[in-house]
């Protein structure tokens, strides 16, 4: 069984139709890039898997389990985390504020102990503390932990934290949504070198939206292309980013 399945997927707004008949299926620990022109439906299809659109028909499963109907937080909890286009970090937080917010859902304690700083809470946020650690490290953003806010941060950096967050929510499948948008090459490369070892170290799923072809070729080992909503092919890089049909969508020729 796949980790992620999803058949005959579709949406409607109005008379507008977003996304049409999209079937998916992701392996434990792959590697897939969903990819085509703007406009193609890909953040739209992101939305309904995260539980932000409710599809119009069609099914989603993650390790056999029904995600349609599910609110947001209840997808999160079942072990679906994303990131976004426009990054939507905690500006005026600190770094390692930000990731703890992912945290959140693991560690737990009660009023009291929030309000008067018991030993068990004084434990617990200390845990935090060092998981959040142990992520950014990852992203090489510990340097930053406590003295920088995430506003301040350099932008290629606050893609990378809002990574790490989503990374804390421990997630079985974490979808990144246009991660390299915005970076400069040295970046990017940067970029690729931490997703492997994200998926290397934490064993997580990743499915991605992409317009940078090097990084969808550099790490991707499958992929779904959309265009006007519908699966317009799939197949490893090479295959799909060689089929004229591909090309023609992406350059209108």
């Amino acid at each position: 069984m796949a980790m992620l399945e999803v058949t005959g997927l579709g949406i409607s707004f109005g008379g507008l139709r977003a996304v049409d008949d999209l079937s998916m299926k992701i392996e434990k620990g792959g590697l897939v890039g969903l990819i085509g022109p703007n406009g193609a439906g890909k953040t739209t299809a992101f939305n309904m898997l995260t539980g932000v659109y409710r599809p119009t028909d069609g099914g989603i499963r993650l390790d056999g389990e029904n995600l349609v109907g599910k609110k947001p937080y209840e997808i999160n909890r079942m072990g679906v985390a994303r990131t976004f286009q426009n990054i939507r970090l905690f500006p005026k937080l600190s770094v390692l504020d930000n990731v703890k917010a992912g945290l959140n859902n693991q560690v737990t304690y009660s009023l009291a102990e929030s309000m008067l700083h018991l030993g068990s809470y004084r434990r617990k946020e200390k845990e935090m503390d060092e998981k959040a650690l142990d992520i950014l490290k990852v992203f090489e953003l510990d340097q930053d932990a406590d003295t920088t806010l995430a506003s301040n941060l350099p932008y290629g950096k606050q893609r990378k934290l809002e990574i790490a967050r989503a990374l804390a929510t421990n997630p079985k499948l974490l979808l990144l949504d246009e991660p390299a948008a915005g970076m400069n090459p040295n970046e990017t490369e940067e970029l690729m070198a931490t997703i492997r070892l994200v998926r290397e170290k934490y064993g997580v799923t990743i499915l991605l939206i992409e317009h940078d072809m090097k990084l969808v070729q550099g790490i991707c080992e499958y992929l779904y292309v959309l265009n006007f909503g519908k699966l317009l092919a799939e197949g490893t890089p090479k295959e799909v980013l060689n089929n004229p049909v591909v090309v023609k969508a992406y350059l209108g020729e």
